[in-house]
């Protein structure tokens, strides 16, 4: 009884559907969207994937000369939620469509202000609302991208890579962000207010990655210490810090306290980095005697 019941609903289903002409196709260019952290940065890009299906893709489904919406379908859409550089120009917090203009040696791609646009734009493109414009210079690669795809690559605390792929063809566009001035004014107003061990070891450790401050840095790791008690990562990051300004012996000091507390944690990767660090910093140590 219940699969009667079961066919009878679909074919309701699948008869109003048709009665109201609402049949769903799936798209020959499915949506996609990508989402990345750079730093304490967010970008998305939303976007449609074409494929190639045996065509000739720039100079031929891509016209040169002519505007393209970096996908298919609606165009497609940048969002940040932080100010980003790109390439000398300023992109402030919030979502633009994006827009290439290729040629065979160079393309232009335009960080548009308008969003509402469908497909490229052609009739309805205002080159007044682009923010600005950026020139970049196709490659070809070895790899074949049969669906047009973007992603990120080359991703630090102040920036990454954004990559365009169809066929053989690639774009990259450097993206950079002031994560650094914004850790520091952080750092900055957190130690003023009430610092706990985890703040000046937080703020000892973005120093230490970022080669920065060393001294000051592990002046805050030790407050930590001093705070927190021994704790095999407030170890760790002090022994970097002594390597970094020579002071192996105090290095090795501080990785093997690091080494003997992450054991007793059953923290093996931790092991592993200050066993590695012991033996280099110690052949360090005899070189420089």
């Amino acid at each position: 009884m219940r699969s009667y019941c079961g066919i009878g609903t679909f074919v309701l289903l699948l008869f109003s559907a048709t009665i109201s002409g609402q049949i769903r196709h799936p798209r020959a260019s499915p949506s996609s969207s990508v989402s990345q952290d750079i730093g304490l940065t967010t970008i998305t890009v939303e976007y449609s994937r074409p494929a190639v299906r045996g065509r000739q893709v720039f100079g031929g489904l891509v016209p040169y000369g002519r505007i393209w919406r970096v996908g298919a379908n609606e165009s497609t859409k940048f969002t940040t939620n932080t100010e980003v550089s790109i390439l000398g120009n300023t992109l402030e917090p919030g979502t633009y469509a994006l827009y290439a203009f290729p040629e065979e040696a160079t393309w232009e791609v335009a960080f548009h202000r308008n969003t509402s646009h469908w497909g490229d734009g052609r009739t309805a493109y205002d080159p007044s609302e682009d923010v600005f414009r950026i020139e970049v210079t196709p490659r070809n690669e070895a790899e074949w991208q049969e669906n047009f795809l973007i992603s990120f690559d080359s991703i630090h605390h102040n920036g990454a890579r954004m990559n365009w792929k169809w066929g053989y063809t690639a774009v990259n566009i450097p993206l950079e962000v002031d994560t650094r001035k914004t850790m520091l004014d952080t750092i900055g107003i957190s130690l003023e207010e009430d610092p706990t061990a985890q703040t000046f070891y937080e703020a000892a450790r973005y120093l230490q990655e970022e080669g920065l401050e060393s001294e000051k840095a592990l002046e805050y790791v030790e407050k930590a210490i001093d705070l927190g008690g021994d704790t095999y990562y407030f170890y760790r990051v002090r022994s970097l810090l002594q390597a970094s300004l020579g002071d192996y012996k105090g290095a090795i000091s501080s990785a093997e306290r690091s080494l003997q507390l992450a054991e007793a944690e059953g923290k093996d990767e931790f092991v592993r980095m200050n066993r590695e660090n012991v033996k280099k910093w110690k052949k360090w140590e005899k070189e420089n005697r």
